[in-house]
């Protein structure tokens, strides 16, 4: 099984009267999607009754959830009581996974700020590590936590930190923002072979089950000498990264992977067809 949706709701959702995120997932099913990422990246403040409502409601209409955790976490602040709320903002996202009956949660790592970056890893591990324990005593082990590759330069989590981050536990699975790797690059990401060396990279560090069962992001990204600027659609062709190659090397592998689209306004719509540009490689 392969999973296709949005991150958040498109601006269409809207526009065709609906009011609830718990409306979601029977829209989305209604689409031919079958995956959609909850944004709490301003915040855990969603009611239990409401998660478990959307809860209910994807479970339902057969659809995959997973959260995005507050954007400001950062595993890596030299300020210890800010590690220490990083952590509780994990936590509380990973109960508002368990009301809502999501199996993921997308965490971003933090910043590198004035420090080398291997002094923010020294930072970063430690301080995930114990919201690793934190979480297992709170009954959340089911829940995976996704550390996400992000796409600025100055941000903690290239490819290969994340790679190390994951290795602090077997349950924890990155989520590989092809974008924001692309971004990281400055454009360089774009055959076929590298996406391939991607898989090669986290198979040969992660396993295969890992590697092939990722937690994707998905979308053009228009970036700067700093990385990542701003996220667009797929229409907008004159960003990428191209989905076709990833496509191709998902279909090869037989992977497994949820793919979360975070296009500009129209990630459902783009979602759908990422999820067409796929199916054309398994025919």
């Amino acid at each position: 099984m392969i999973w296709f949706g949005p991150s958040g709701n498109s601006e269409s959702f809207y526009r065709e009267g609906n009011r609830h995120s718990w409306q979601m997932p029977r829209w989305l099913k209604k689409m031919g999607l079958n995956a959609y990422e909850y944004q709490c990246n301003k915040g855990t403040n969603i009611k239990k009754e409401t998660a478990e409502k959307i809860g209910e409601e994807a479970k339902k209409a057969g659809i995959r959830m997973s959260i995005h955790a507050p954007y400001y976490i950062n595993l890596a602040s030299v300020e210890e009581k800010k590690r220490d709320n990083s952590i509780q903002y994990i936590l509380k996202t990973l109960q508002i996974a368990d009301w809502m009956g999501a199996g993921r949660i997308v965490v971003h790592p933090g910043a590198v700020g004035k420090m080398s970056r291997e002094k923010a890893m020294s930072l970063a591990l430690p301080t995930l590590a114990q919201a690793l324990k934190e979480a297992d005593l709170s009954g959340f082990s089911e829940i995976s936590i996704c550390p996400e590759v992000l796409g600025r330069i100055s941000q903690l989590g290239d490819l290969d930190e994340i790679i190390l981050l994951c290795g602090l536990h077997e349950g924890m699975v990155p989520c590989v923002d092809f974008g924001h790797i692309y971004a990281r690059s400055l454009g360089v990401m774009k055959t076929i072979d590298d996406y391939r060396c991607i898989f090669n990279t986290l198979e040969n560090s992660l396993g295969k089950e890992r590697a092939d069962k990722l937690h994707i992001h998905f979308s053009r990204i228009e970036f700067t000498d700093a990385g990542e600027r701003k996220h667009h659609t797929l229409e907008d062709t004159e960003y990428g990264p191209d989905f076709e190659p990833l496509a191709k090397v998902l279909a090869e592998r037989k992977a497994e992977p949820v793919i979360i689209c975070e296009s500009r306004d129209k990630m459902a719509e783009d979602a759908l067809i990422l999820k067409d540009i796929y199916e054309k490689q398994i025919i």
